[in-house]
């Protein structure tokens, strides 16, 4: 009985391991990157601002309808109250008694001058709903720079732990090598004892880098925004990455880049219409010194229970809807004198606003001229950092390859072996580190240069 509960709980065991195994999603860069623009809370927040800049818009657009109102009222008032009809046959006009009426009124204003602050408005506005549209778009750069460059940093992760794993098992093939020479007696006990310790030395490497590589799974798990206790498999593009070159700048000046930079980031264009809409905000200060003219019309009626004509109290329908009905339009002009200084602080207080944007969109400028030389420069210098290291790869992999043949026939040490193999390890790691920065540096120069505009990124 225990033996098929122990079966049956190892199978339960081994389905549900396969289970969850199957459940492990994978994701390419592209799916990531759409998966981010989806999630990014920031973005979402950029998203509702460019609403609002919309509706901003609508609502500059019925500043220009007239403003329409109405009111119903209804009273009842007890007391002394004056009777018209007790005045004219000669008798105190003033009773105790109670009176009930109801009044409407429909009325419509429009303003026709008004220092062309409405006109301003609307157009102070649209900048700020085209600023809201470039602000968005860096947004997106944003996203899509920051998950290639994590997305980048988990390949990154899984080559050198591939290659820690094939360095262990190197190793531990050579400590069976090693082992049955000790025991012929054809080499002695300290080279079994150094190889085991490179062996113990290079399982170290590997455990350290599978701890590297979760975190950068992590990392980019947080940047996606997705369940962090899933299991998820990323998968390396397409495109082969060793045969990363530097052949973007071949052909390319460093001042063209600039003018590039400075003529797509999207975050200047916010700038540039963001100091549009001050100059227009500051319009609409000094249109408050202006007199403003508006126009206005309405209709208006009313019932009392307590008016007569002729002796004769009127019904309500003839009241309401004839007899005590008055038209008015009106036209009325304000020009403002004195409001306690408040309007030329106004003005001082939207220069001041204008001054700020055109100085901190000129500080935008130069950093985004320090970003993209920097960018380029450290490109070119990873450029030839990876040439220096494939060279470096290529010359220790036959070093390697020597010191193993050496030592098979027995004139080459144990140490001269490990030293070999120890910097074919780090060749081929800096290699892979180099490569990786060479794309990274040319993500980040794209980034710059403002040219990540599409959903998508490519090797």
């Amino acid at each position: 009985m225990k033996r098929i509960l122990s079966s049956t709980l190892l199978a339960l065991l081994l389905f549900t391991t396969s289970i969850s195994a199957q459940e492990a999603r994978t994701i390419s860069i592209q799916e990531a990157i759409q998966i981010a623009l989806e999630n990014n809370y920031q973005l979402k927040q950029a998203k509702n601002n460019l609403d609002l800049a919309n509706e901003s818009i609508t609502s500059e657009y019925a500043d220009f309808a007239p403003s329409i109102n109405s009111s119903f009222d209804g009273s009842r008032t007890t007391g002394q109250q004056f009777v018209q009809d007790r005045f004219n046959e000669g008798l105190d006009p003033f009773v105790n008694t109670t009176s009930q009426g109801v009044s409407g009124r429909v009325g419509a204003s429009i303003t026709v001058f008004d220092g062309f602050n409405n006109i301003m408005s609307l157009r102070s506005s649209q900048q700020s709903k085209i600023s809201s549209e470039e602000s968005l778009q860096r947004a997106r750069e944003q996203v899509i720079f920051n998950t290639a460059s994590r997305y980048l940093q988990v390949l990154l992760d899984l080559q050198l732990l591939e290659i820690a794993q094939e360095n262990l098992e190197n190793s531990q093939q050579q400590l069976e090598q090693v082992r049955a020479q000790v025991e012929v007696g054809s080499r002695p006990s300290v080279d079994l004892y150094n190889q085991e310790a490179q062996v113990a030395s290079d399982e170290l490497s590997v455990t350290q880098q599978e701890n590297a590589l979760k975190f950068s799974k992590l990392v980019l798990v947080r940047q996606l925004q997705i369940d962090p206790l899933g299991e998820y498999e990323f998968t390396v593009p397409e495109a082969e990455l060793d045969e990363k070159s530097a052949s973007m700048t071949d052909n390319v000046m460093l001042s063209e880049l600039i003018d590039q930079a400075l003529l797509n980031r999207s975050d200047l264009k916010s700038d540039i219409a963001n100091i549009k809409s001050l100059e227009y905000q500051l319009k609409i200060a000094k249109g408050s010194l202006y007199p403003s003219v508006s126009a206005s019309a309405g209709l208006s009626t009313s019932y009392g229970d307590q008016y007569t004509l002729a002796g004769e109290k009127v019904p309500f329908s003839e009241q309401f809807f004839d007899q005590r009905i008055n038209r008015s339009l009106g036209f009325s002009v304000n020009i403002p004198i004195f409001q306690n200084w408040n309007r030329m602080y106004n003005i001082q207080s939207s220069k001041i606003q204008l001054k700020n944007a055109e100085l901190s969109f000129d500080n935008a400028k130069l950093q985004v001229i320090q970003e993209v030389a920097q960018a380029y420069n450290d490109y070119t210098s990873y450029a030839k950092q990876l040439q220096a290291s494939q060279k470096s790869r290529r010359a220790s992999e036959r070093a390697f390859e020597t010191q193993q043949e050496r030592y098979n026939v027995g004139s080459s040490t144990l140490i001269e072996l490990s030293q070999a193999q120890a910097n074919y390890v780090e060749a081929q790691s800096n290699y892979t580190q180099a490569m990786y920065n060479l794309i990274f540096q040319e993500k980040l120069l794209d980034y710059y240069l403002g040219k990540l505009s599409g959903d998508s990124v490519e090797f």
